[in-house]
């Protein structure tokens, strides 16, 4: 008898594999759009928090607060055994690793275009881009 259900993504990119009404679970792995010289954008969810889980490799979450044209970020090298919390309204991505597997928990209806889903992006400008590339490199540096 087997009841309990098993999942494996073996793929780059995003999938999510448990969905219920009210959440799901998703594995992203390392794609090449996942990179940090290839991120353009932040997310927002403006009614649920997002959760990351760090499987395998390396990666920096990234969140952040934006006035006007400037934004402030907060950092962090993802850990193995952490949990790590998005809260509702903060803007957020992450900048992934060849190899690197992230497992995401966040509201079912997510990724529904607004008003039924809960995302918006921001798209960085080059200016942008340069300096979140130059944080997050900064921070690697720091802690080799």
């Amino acid at each position: 008898m087997t009841i309990i259900d098993t999942y494996k993504h073996k793929n780059e990119g995003y999938n999510p594999f448990l969905i219920t009404p009210k959440w799901q679970v998703a594995q992203l792995n390392h794609a090449p759009e996942e990179e940090l010289e290839v991120i353009e954008r932040l997310d927002i969810h403006y009614k649920t928090d997002e959760v990351f889980f760090l499987i395998d490799g390396q990666a920096v979450l990234i969140a952040a607060k934006i006035n006007d044209n400037t934004i402030d970020y907060d950092l962090q090298i993802m850990q193995p055994g952490i949990t790590y919390n998005i809260r509702k309204n903060v803007w957020h991505n992450i900048a992934m690793y060849p190899g690197c597997k992230v497992l995401i928990v966040e509201d079912a209806n997510t990724h529904l275009p607004l008003p039924d889903g809960d995302y918006e992006f921001h798209y960085l400008s080059e200016e942008q881009k340069q300096d979140l590339q130059n944080q997050v490199n900064q921070l690697l540096t720091d802690n080799k």
